[in-house]
């Protein structure tokens, strides 16, 4: 009996060993916090911005965020309602489009995820909520679930934003129906795992985080008025943070339910900000992964969905009312400093912040406990609509995205 049991640990162990080494390419990073761990990077850029290695105007309207592996780059666009997955080597060569059912045209029109690749699989989720499986090699459907017909799901007002998360054989979604409002499928068939009610609440346009403790796993998302943290082995809702900021009987779509920022995990403490809400807010994780405790809240940490980034002690986010970049003491949740550069997204290497403004200034920001200094800023001036994509950087090379424009720029050290 020990015997089989040590086996099966060690099995388990290897299994999620692979994973993580399989693991190439998700929304904000391998940890999805919004920090890559590129070196050796430029310290300024000319007034101009940094070289422009190659662009593409025909990735289709979205604001979705491309996924980077070793050898490719994954972008989805849609183009005639159709929801496409653009498939580019490493200097801009098209290799393949791959169609994968109807795109969200009914308001701020295209994609809204990144793509997940695991492996030879790579994992999108459409703006209707619906989850595809494709070959990442050729772009070929393996599997799909429909959102409404197979999961009884609801829609959000501007669309289903969610960017696939994997652990183990299993894949998440939010379809936020009364039956099933959070999902596990086994990540190789389509097949429910397990369904979890939650509050039978609409999404909330979140992508999910995994919090790794000794004994447990907890899937952290968000629906329309609930931070819920669910058993990620049988889909048992655990706890959950209600938004309290919109009365019950004004709750209805487009109503206080907007949570793009996916949540952090450090050391005890879950950090989320929460724009349309509670806003910035710090809670205590009990040792076993079962119970909340509310440490701090803060209103004016205002963020909708560019992100933040926990450096040290400080978190860096963007704040909708005071259109600036602000810092926020970890452990006060007081706002210490601010950046009159509007509102963004952001990413982190190399100790630099690169931050991404609403206005299409793409800025370079030096993000000292002190005083954070701008170095350099450039506009990007492709594409069309809304500012609204988060940058993505890998091997030295920062990638953006606008409408249908797609700029990949050479950040190196020469």
């Amino acid at each position: 009996m020990i015997r089989n049991a040590f086996f099966l640990v060690c099995i388990t162990v290897l299994i999620s060993a692979s994973l993580q080494a399989q693991v190439i390419a998700q929304f904000r990073g391998l940890n999805r916090d919004g920090v890559y761990p590129e070196k050796n990077l430029l310290q300024s850029w000319p007034a101009e911005g940094p070289a422009l290695l190659w662009s593409n105007n025909e990735v289709g309207n979205g604001y979705g965020p491309p996924a980077i592996t070793n050898d490719r780059v994954y972008i989805t666009g849609e183009v005639d309602s159709i929801a496409y997955l653009f498939a580019f080597d490493l200097q801009g060569k098209l290799l393949w489009k791959s169609d994968f059912g109807q795109e969200w045209v009914v308001s701020y029109q295209g994609s809204r995820s990144t793509p997940t690749v695991v492996g030879d699989l790579i994992y999108v989720c459409s703006g209707l909520g619906n989850l595809y499986c494709l070959n990442a090699q050729s772009g070929k459907k393996v599997w799909s679930v429909d959102m409404l017909k197979d999961l009884h799901g609801n829609f959000t007002l501007f669309g289903h934003a969610e960017s696939p998360l994997i652990d183990g054989d299993q894949v998440f979604l939010t379809p936020g129906g009364v039956d099933n409002n959070v999902v596990s499928l086994n990540r190789f068939t389509g097949k429910i795992n397990w369904s979890c009610k939650g509050f039978g609440e609409i999404p909330g346009y979140n992508s999910p985080i995994m919090i790794n403790l000794p004994s447990l796993k907890i899937l952290v998302t968000f629906s329309a008025y609930h931070l819920m943290g669910i058993d990620a082995e049988t889909g048992k809702l655990l706890w959950a943070h209600e938004q309290v900021n919109v009365p019950v009987p004004e709750r209805k779509p487009g109503m206080g339910d907007t949570h793009s920022n996916s949540a952090y995990y450090e050391n005890g403490y879950i950090y989320y900000v929460a724009g349309d809400n509670n806003c910035g807010t710090k809670l205590k994780l009990s040792d076993d992964g079962k119970q909340i405790t509310q440490v701090w809240n803060n209103k004016a940490v205002d963020n909708y969905m560019g992100g933040f980034i926990k450096i040290d002690n400080r978190i860096y986010t963007g704040s909708e009312s005071k259109r600036s970049l602000i810092c926020v003491d970890a452990t006060t949740g007081k706002v210490v400093d601010s950046l009159k550069i509007g509102t963004g997204s952001m990413a982190l290497a190399d100790n630099l912040l690169y931050y991404y403004n609403q206005r299409g200034e793409m800025n370079l920001i030096k993000p000292v406990p002190a005083k954070m200094e701008l170095i350099s800023k450039f506009k990007i001036i492709a594409g069309t609509k809304e500012h609204f994509s988060h940058p993505v950087i890998k091997n030295g090379v920062l990638y953006i995205r606008h409408g249908k424009a797609f700029m990949v720029y050479d950040i190196r050290k020469k």
